[in-house]
């Protein structure tokens, strides 16, 4: 089990470090933490700072900076909260949605075309099928520890490991 762990673990690294330098996207770039931000906004959002570090397995004010450009660049909207007066909700704006959709348009392109020219029909089925799979791993909370952190990311809750 520990060498299909060792395997999958490479796999995915690696398939992720080719994914982050086909993603330009347009415009000015995205962190991985701005993208990861705006992608939990748009499938968990409003968010309030303090719900968004928990799922980035940071402290609040290490969002700060990431928060204040993407407001800046009118990618996010910040207005009081609904839940908690003392604090304010995050959201994403139209402009963090096409920001979010160009960053991820090149990398995309590159995987469909890679999956076409690299893998037969019957193993594009397979990777289908490994995808599903590992967006389950994913939101298992299966650690060893039972933090709902593996390797110092949160693996569980709203919004952990969003499809871009």
């Amino acid at each position: 089990m520990n060498e299909t762990a060792e395997m999958l673990r490479w796999g995915v690294s690696r398939l992720a470090s080719r994914l982050r330098a086909e993603q330009s996207g347009s415009g000015p770039g995205l962190s991985r933490l701005a993208v990861s931000v705006l992608a939990n906004l748009r499938h968990d959002g409003p968010l309030t700072p303090t719900a968004l570090a928990a799922i980035e397995g940071l402290q609040p004010q290490s969002l700060t900076r990431v928060l204040n450009d993407l407001a800046e660049q009118g990618r996010i909207v910040r207005s009081p909260s609904r839940r908690d007066g003392r604090s304010s909700d995050v959201d994403i704006t139209e402009a963090g949605h096409e920001a979010l959709r160009a960053h991820v348009t090149d990398g995309n392109a590159w995987l469909a075309t890679a999956l076409h020219q690299t893998l037969t029909p019957a193993e594009r089925d397979i990777v289908r099928i490994a995808a599903g799979l590992l967006q389950q791993l994913a939101a298992s909370g299966g650690d060893a520890g039972g933090t709902g952190v593996i390797d110092g990311v949160a693996a569980s809750g709203p919004g952990a490991a969003p499809p871009l």
